[in-house]
């Protein structure tokens, strides 16, 4: 075992022999002279996400369990506390930021390091005193907003792309600060953060969040992150507005989302309706509602492809040329297919319209319009 290797098993708690059998799942990556290993799936105990960077470890960000009944979710998850944070969750894309050897680097959820996000952090935010003072810390944040490479979503005072911290752990250990004491941190270093709602107590949670949940429902928000006060166990739980923008979504691609997203949403939906105990006019309602999130986007789909169009996923993106050209190499080196829509200068930034091409859904709806048929 090399140095690098005994350095990262001892790091990362496990024994020489788990390492050895960790180290067939992690994949190379090389970005900007860096080259890293990362785990694009949780193994042997170590998260999501982790990535092995230069002797260092950046740990993932843990999978946070989600709440199907509030009432009897809540006081299971945080049986062994008295009161809990809810912070709003954002929709957007998770990002860890560390320091290694002197460079800010962005990683996604699976561990690659994002060039875009990277190249961006600097016009976004300044973590350069933040770093200088916790050298270990590993920033947790949602980049949201409507110029987004990866999930576009609209909110109020953000015209392009921002980031929300929601989270600081220890980037070798993963271990979370306490809530409170991560906010004043963050607020010390001016680094903008998910909305926090209120401290509330484990047995009034359950009419807390309710209440929170239907009035982001109303402003088609995605939902709450409830956290212990130590930062170390979590729970979400969503609007049925969220479920029904992503099950739109998926059907808008059905050969390529649309089957895993819609069991677990409509999973979610039937808990919630029956908690709330709404009438059977209300659960009308919301079944009428699914339905057209999810016939209509796909109607849209297969006319546009009868017609003789495309479909895929547009973007739109803000930036530097050269913050731009790395965001495309990033992609096309994922294997996707880029088309560009839309390319200008405004305001000395480059706009960039584009539609990553699905072809599961383009070429399996066209066989259809063409006649093929299914065998059930």
């Amino acid at each position: 075992m090399d140095e690098f290797a005994s350095q990262y098993h001892r790091a990362l708690g496990i024994g020489e022999a788990a390492f050895e059998g960790l180290e067939p799942h992690l994949e190379e990556r090389n970005y900007d002279g860096w080259e890293y290993r990362h785990l694009p799936d949780a193994r042997r105990g170590i998260e999501r996400g982790t990535v092995l960077i230069d002797g260092e470890i950046v740990r993932g960000f843990p999978k946070v369990p989600r709440a199907l009944v509030l009432s009897s979710g809540v006081p299971t998850q945080f049986d062994e506390y008295d009161r809990i944070a809810v912070e709003e969750k954002l929709n957007g894309y998770n990002v860890r930021v560390a320091r290694i050897d002197g460079d800010v680097l962005a990683f996604s959820r699976s561990g690659m390091v994002c060039p875009f996000t990277t190249r961006m952090l600097d016009r976004l935010v300044d973590l350069a005193d933040l770093f200088d003072a916790y050298p270990m810390a590993m920033v947790c944040g949602e980049m949201i907003g409507p110029e987004n490479p990866y999930t576009a979503h609209n909110y109020p005072g953000v015209d392009s792309i921002a980031f929300r911290a929601f989270d600081w752990r220890d980037r070798e250990t993963g271990d979370p600060l306490p809530v409170q004491e991560r906010r004043t941190r963050y607020e010390r270093f001016e680094i903008p953060q998910t909305p926090l709602f209120e401290f509330v107590a484990v047995d009034d949670a359950a009419e807390t969040v309710d209440a929170c949940i239907r009035n982001l429902d109303a402003e088609h928000r995605e939902g709450v992150v409830m956290k212990s006060p130590d930062g170390r166990t979590q729970l979400k739980y969503t609007t049925s507005a969220s479920t029904k923008s992503d099950l739109a979504y998926a059907f808008s691609l059905p050969f390529d989302y649309g089957r895993p997203f819609m069991f677990r949403r409509l999973i979610r939906e039937g808990f919630q309706t029956v908690e709330r105990d709404e009438s059977d006019e209300a659960a009308r309602k919301r079944a009428h509602e699914l339905g057209e999130a999810i016939l209509l986007s796909m109607r849209e789909t297969i006319t546009t492809i009868d017609a003789g169009g495309t479909v895929g996923e547009r973007h739109t993106v803000r930036a530097s040329t050269e913050t731009i050209d790395v965001l495309l190499a990033h992609l096309r080196g994922q294997g996707l297919e880029i088309d560009i829509e839309d390319d200008r200068r405004e305001d000395g930034d480059r706009v960039l319209t584009f539609r990553k091409r699905t072809p599961a859904t383009n070429d399996t709806a066209r066989n259809y319009l063409e006649g093929h048929v299914v065998t059930e």
